[in-house]
Order: structure tokens, then sequence, then C-alpha cells
């Protein structure tokens, strides 16, 4: 327990005192936000804005992560490892595309296919270390069955190890392209992406302490109270560590923002949630966990698929909505942004708790 309030308090401490330096070095160096032309008109005043802060919330949750665990004289574990290396991955995966578009002055950084290949080589990495290192009860970090609050009678080594393997890597780049994507769409408004991943990544401390309460003893156990998932009171730490460094970001990120986050830093946090949900054992539960995520990435989705269908069937393309993702309609609409962000808070706090409330039911009744 102390471990994991001392990474939130140390990474928090990290990103609320440190991030001015941050933002008078990317001034410096020119890492500002462009601005695309067709978004909404009232952004244009954004432009120049540090942005690239995903780095701060990068070198925050490692430092924290490490200073919570040696605090406690611990050893760091391979699950809590691997949301780090997801983090920092695709955070460099984001950097790359940020680094881009700050040194070309272009809202487009790494063409579509290159950003989907670098995610696919990371999340490829990930699920194969992921079916290592068991411990002493034989308990890999991730597993080939998929799960929503526990197993589900699928196992995807059902159609062999080859077969398997590949399916379940697969699987793994599904869940992170889809979750990390989500969140970078959602990062189109001051804060919105942040204390939506504070929300969702939350979520997540209070499943890994849950899950360690209820951790089996050993493999002779077999109740079903009993959680067969690997470190999960590490994946807490971890996931504290999270919460902390994007609290103290937010103050910094809040509207006005005076720094944002980029591809560096929701590329990264997208695929810390996807993993943890992954290493949790609770994959399918990420649906509700991260709503407000697939809600902004569904609004994407049905704007393109109906317009294009629409420019096929009658040679004019329509429109859903008036500006895709969905808060900028809303802006569109007339809506402040802080009452757009405010109101997108209440919808993914309220998924969030139903998809904790889900897993809390589980546990008594599964």
């Amino acid at each position: 327990m102390r471990a994991i309030l001392l990474a939130g308090a140390v990474a928090m401490a990290f990103t609320l005192l440190v991030t001015p330096g941050f933002i008078w070095l990317f001034r410096r160096l020119k890492w500002g936000q462009f601005i695309r032309e067709d978004g909404p008109q009232s952004h244009k005043t954004k432009h120049g804005t540090p942005t690239m802060g995903g780095v701060v919330i990068i070198v925050a949750v490692v430092l924290g992560y490490f200073v919570g665990k040696l605090a406690n004289f611990e050893a760091p574990t391979a699950s809590a490892l691997l949301v780090l290396f997801m983090l920092v991955g695709l955070g460099l995966v984001g950097f790359i595309d940020d680094f881009i578009k700050t040194h070309k002055q272009r809202s487009l950084g790494l063409t579509g296919w290159a950003k989907i290949a670098l995610q696919g080589v990371v999340a490829t990495a990930f699920a194969i270390m992921a079916l290592q290192f068991p411990n002493d009860r034989n308990l890999t970090p991730a597993s080939t069955k998929i799960s929503f609050t526990r197993d589900l009678p699928i196992d995807l080594m059902f159609f062999g190890s080859v077969i398997g393997v590949i399916l379940f890597i697969v699987w793994i780049y599904f869940l992170v392209a889809g979750t990390s994507n989500g969140v970078n769409i959602a990062d189109g408004l001051d804060g919105l992406a942040t204390g939506s991943s504070i929300m969702a990544i939350g979520a997540y401390a209070i499943i890994g302490f849950w899950e360690f309460n209820q951790s089996c003893g050993s493999v002779a156990e077999n109740l079903s109270s009993c959680y067969n998932v690997r470190d999960p009171l590490d994946l807490a730490v971890v996931a504290s560590a999270l919460v902390g460094a994007l609290a103290g970001f937010l103050w910094w990120n809040t509207s006005p923002a005076q720094i944002f986050m980029g591809d560096t830093g929701s590329l990264g946090l997208g695929g810390a949630l996807a993993s943890l949900a992954i290493l949790s054992r609770t994959e399918l539960l990420l649906v509700l966990i991260g709503g407000i995520f697939v809600i902004v990435t569904g609004s994407v989705i049905i704007q393109r698929g109906w317009f294009k269908l629409t420019k096929w069937r009658t040679g004019t393309g329509r429109r859903v909505f008036l500006m895709s993702p969905l808060h900028h309609h809303f802006e569109l609409k007339g809506w402040a942004q802080i009452t757009v962000v405010i109101r997108f808070w209440i919808i993914c706090g309220l998924s969030v708790l139903t998809g904790i409330g889900i897993f809390y039911i589980n546990w008594i009744y599964g």
C-alpha cells in the first residue's frame, strides 16, 4: 500500500513542479502545436502552445514507480515493466509523430501506415513478452484466454500453438491500437484526454489492489473468489504513478492549456491503459472503463462511414455530425469548450463507475 501512495505522490509532485521548466524548454526548442486548417476556428489561438508534454508524464511515471518500489525495498515485477514498456514504446512513436509536425510545421506527422506499422512493432513485442516470465504459480503476465472480469472459456490456443500465438498477437494489437488511437482522438480539447485518462487508469489502480486482496495463495486453491493474475499489486503501483503524473500535468493542461500532451502522451497513455486491461485479465471490460474513448472514436467511424456511403450512393457525401470527433460537434453547436470537457468527464466517470461496479458484482456472484 505504501508503494502505491508513494509512486502516485512522487509522480504528481514531479509533473506539478517540473512542467513549467519543460514549457520554457519546449518554447525555446519551438516545439509548438500546429493547428489544422479544417479544425474549429476557435482553436487557432492555440497555435504555438508547447506540445510533447507526454515526455513529462512518461518521465514522472517511470520515476514515481521506481521510487515507490525502492522505498519499499521491492524489485520491479515483469507485469509493471511491461506496462512501462508499452508507455515508453508508444510514447516514442508519438514523439516521432510530434517531432515531424513541429519540425515541418504541419498537422500531419507520420503517415497512417507508418504509425500503424510502428504500433504493430510495439504491440507484437509486448504480446510476445507478456507470455513469458512465469512466476512460482506458473502464471505469465498475460493469458491467451479472452477475459471480461475473469477468464472466459475462450482460449486462443484451441487453434494450436502457432496459430494461437498469432491470433493472440492480433488480439493484442487490436486492443493496443484501438485504445491508443482512442485516447489520441479524445485529445482535442484542453484537459479532456488527461482528465478522462485519470479516471480510466485510476479504475485499474482499484482493480489491481482488489485482485491482490483476492488472489489465490497457491495453485491448489481453486475458489471462485480467487483471481489468477500475476503481480496485481504492482499493476496498482504503476497505475497510481500514472494517475499521479496525470493529476499534476492537468494543472497545466486544463483550459486554457499552457502545454499539450501531444501524440507522445496520448499514444503512450492509451498503450498503458490497454496493457493494464490485458495484464489484469479484464480486456473486454475496457469497453466500459474506456467508454469515453470508445464514444469519440465511434463518432469518427460513423462520420467517415456515412460520408463515404452517401457519396457512393448519391454522389454527395453527407455528415452525421457538424464535425468529428464528437467533442468538436458540440463546440460548433455553441457549447463552451470547458462545458464540453466537464460534461464528457461526467460521462467518463459514469462509464468508469459502471465498469468497476460490474467488476465488483462479478466478484460477489462469480
